[in-house]
């Protein structure tokens, strides 16, 4: 899901690591590289190349201008607590270290974001029970009080629930960095017709994901994706190759959208929703990723001074890729990362847990720092934000220590809101009393 703004970061949900000599096929994922000099090289040959490829079976083309992004509602952060500098080691947030925080009653939270976040909460104790968290900070029977205690709380009541059941602890320095996401509805059909030519593809059977901690301990929490060719394993097709016509011809088009660059911002989103030719509407997930690098291209223009300072909203971008729909085809190509989806046919969006994401109560976050289902409270210099959030999702540039992506929902509202969301302040994650109590206790 990455990033700059909306449009720099992918919610996809898994990495792809490389494997002895390849390249990182994921930005922001470790790389696995050999112990130097503890083999000689290897000469290998070279992968068999992509089928002989045309040109796209379509041009992109624009439609109707994008709505504006929301006029930010300025607000003064919480600072972060003194923290000592994080080991530049850490990549958890044990290792980052964590500090006591204030009681929630003293964070001020609203009693309908205390209501939101309860009903998240409440869907995400299931897996909060059964997960082993990666962050390092809670053990399952710490959350057994709580999700007991949520399955009967009134919502009405959801502050004294947070204020009863959880302390607070800040993760390293504290200093949050907060973008947006939303469920974008464009237009599609189910069947291939004029003015529906983009494919919005299935899991390929040929793409393949590789736990490498099953070939090494050293190797444990990685993984790699890309297909098997003839010997080798090798990276996955690029961006560029699908639009080419690599995946065409084997019945994996599960619709068919009307805008490439609408459906290329649906990909960085991870879900959305389909509106068919009848009104009618088809909601897709995400399934998983083809396991390239994601580039934003909002930097890339930035970087190349092709858009300014405050374009790179996800509204910016639309707007430069829309003005010549050749030239945004070559840049969104730059891109060589691609999202496959499937059908939902129950509620949605689903995030990482595996349940139902809520505007304005969830946010994505990069679980070896925030247990996926605990409460976090964003302090930030942008109204709309700040409150109580449900951690329930991730994304492939939420990365580190308070990093977060706020989920706003479906419509043009949530568009607005999301597409130039970029707040930066403080963030505290709620924990059990007793989580809190170990963390914190002095050696």
């Amino acid at each position: 899901m990455r990033r700059v703004a909306t449009a720099d970061a992918p919610r996809a949900r898994a990495c792809g690591f490389a494997i002895l000599a390849i390249l990182p096929l994921l930005s922001g994922c470790a790389s696995v590289i050999p112990e130097a000099g503890s083999r000689p090289a290897t000469t290998r040959p070279a992968p068999t190349p992509a089928p002989s490829l045309g040109t796209p079976s379509y041009i992109p083309r624009p439609s109707a201008p994008a709505s504006a992004a929301a006029r930010p509602i300025p607000a003064t952060p919480n600072p972060p607590l003194p923290a000592p500098v994080p080991p530049a080691t850490a990549t958890t947030a044990a290792e980052a270290g964590v500090l006591a925080g204030p009681e929630y009653n003293e964070l001020g939270v609203a009693a309908d974001q205390a209501t939101a976040a309860l009903k998240a909460f409440r869907l995400s104790c299931p897996s909060l029970l059964r997960r082993t968290d990666a962050s390092g900070l809670t053990q399952n029977g710490e959350w057994a009080e709580s999700c007991n205690a949520a399955t009967g709380w009134a919502d009405r009541d959801a502050s004294n629930f947070f204020s009863r059941y959880f302390g607070t602890v800040q993760v390293g320095a504290g200093t949050a960095f907060v973008t947006g996401y939303y469920e974008p509805e464009i237009a599609a059909s189910r069947d291939k017709r004029p003015g529906y030519d983009v494919p919005i593809y299935r899991r390929p059977a040929d793409l393949i994901d590789v736990d490498l901690g099953v070939f090494s301990k050293d190797l444990q929490g990685k993984k790699l994706r890309g297909r098997v060719d003839g010997s080798n394993f090798v990276p996955y097709y690029d961006r560029a190759t699908i639009e080419r016509g690599a995946l065409a011809g084997r019945g994996l088009e599960i619709a068919w959208a009307a805008d490439a660059a609408e459906f290329f911002f649906l990909q960085v989103q991870g879900s959305g929703r389909l509106r068919l030719p009848d009104g009618s509407v088809m909601r897709i997930g995400y399934d998983t990723q083809n396991g390239r690098d994601y580039v934003g291209i909002g930097k890339l223009l930035l970087d190349r001074g092709e858009l300014q300072p405050g374009q790179a909203s996800m509204q910016g971008i639309l707007d430069y890729l829309r003005a010549d729909p050749v030239r945004g085809a070559a840049v969104m190509n730059e891109n060589p990362s691609w999202v496959f989806f499937r059908e939902l046919t129950g509620p949605g969006p689903l995030g990482a847990l595996g349940v139902p994401v809520t505007g304005r109560a969830s946010v994505a976050a990069d679980p070896k720092y925030v247990p996926l289902g605990a409460p976090v409270f964003l302090s930030l210099d942008r109204a709309e934000p700040n409150g109580l959030w449900i951690a329930q999702d991730t994304g492939g540039a939420i990365k580190g220590a308070n990093r977060f992506d706020s989920f706003w929902g479906a419509g043009e509202a949530a568009r607005a809101t999301a597409g130039g969301m970029a707040a930066r302040g403080s963030a505290l994650l709620l924990l059990p009393r007793a989580s809190v109590a170990r963390l914190t206790a002095r050696p």
